[in-house]
């Protein structure tokens, strides 16, 4: 292992994360051929192989799980180093990486964006995905900090509330409902809906919602986008639930309109999360403390303000 460098060991690191050298040359901005070389080097370094192909899937051998369980491990202690030294020059560099629920992308970066103007030294990285992806990042530590709106059962994590998420039926503005107040929940039960796609928590709390009451939603339409199911509805194509942070002023002035439904907004949250028991590294504490006080201060003003001017 003398041999091994630690080039190599991120290489292997990233094909044994994601199962595939093609994959694994993406995320890393190299060609497969190089990719499948440093593989190659290190398993002769090992002097045993680190993987196996059956059919099209690639699988880990015995000595490649117990690499890859070292790498997390290197990878961890040297980003924890960094934050370190990071917090020795005063935070001047270093990394935060992040992983947040889909709806939390219209408020996190503007968050971001002031948390940069602080520490302009620091860098970002932000993944946005659904619920299932999210919970998988989660379980495998890939991230400081998680931000998502439904908290794992079956993963013990440190919980933090941060902002209200509420969830609203949304129409286009000439819909035969937009006009009525209090409309009961049975009546959407024949209305055709635009969800996001299977595994969102969105669709899940609807679904919920819905399977109390009896009935379920005339899916028409699955879209993995916020953006794609407003553009769908402006349409005219169906109803749909969203996120109250989703629905900007200009649109909200123009094409859709949020329903007056019994039993909405579905009130949830949006929650700061980590491993249970996970040592934050500076950088990461720095900005999960900015996030519990400026930024939730922020972000419930901007909240509100939307509300105010959506009303009007």
């Amino acid at each position: 292992m003398r041999q091994a460098t630690l080039h190599q060991l991120k290489v292997f690191e990233a094909v044994a994360r994601h199962n595939s050298f093609t994959r694994a040359a993406e995320e890393l901005f190299l060609t497969q051929p190089t990719v499948s070389m440093q593989v190659k080097q290190l398993s002769k370094a090992v002097g045993l192989p680190l993987f196996e192909q059956v059919g099209k899937r690639l699988y880990l051998t015995t000595a490649g799980k117990e690499l890859f369980i070292t790498c997390k491990d290197i990878f961890e202690k040297l980003s924890e180093f960094e934050s370190t030294v990071s917090n020795l020059k005063g935070l001047k560099k270093g990394k935060l990486r992040l992983s947040v629920i889909t709806t939390a992308k219209y408020l996190i970066p503007r968050l971001l964006g002031l948390f940069s103007q602080h520490y302009p030294g620091i860098d970002i990285s932000m993944k946005v995905t659904n619920h299932e992806g999210i919970s998988e990042r989660l379980v495998n530590n890939e991230d400081d900090l998680y931000v998502m709106s439904q908290i794992p059962n079956d993963f013990d994590v440190s919980v933090v509330p941060f902002l209200e998420n509420p969830l609203v039926v949304v129409a286009p503005r000439s819909h035969r409902l937009a006009q009525e107040k209090n409309i009961p929940l049975k009546t959407l039960a024949d209305e055709l809906f635009i969800m996001r796609e299977p595994g969102s928590g969105t669709r899940q709390a609807v679904q919920k919602l819905f399977d109390n009451h009896g009935f379920s939603a005339k899916v028409k339409l699955d879209l993995g986008s916020n953006e794609a199911i407003k553009q769908a509805i402006a349409g005219g194509l169906g109803i749909s639930v969203l996120s109250r942070h989703s629905l900007t002023s200009e649109s909200m002035n123009s094409e859709i309109v949020v329903l007056d439904v019994e039993h909405f907004p579905i009130r949830q949250h949006w929650y700061v999360v980590y491993p249970a028991g996970k040592q934050l590294s500076i950088v990461a504490q720095t900005f999960f403390d900015y996030l519990m006080n400026e930024g939730k201060a922020i972000a419930e003003h901007n909240f509100l303000n939307n509300i105010s001017l959506n009303q009007k």
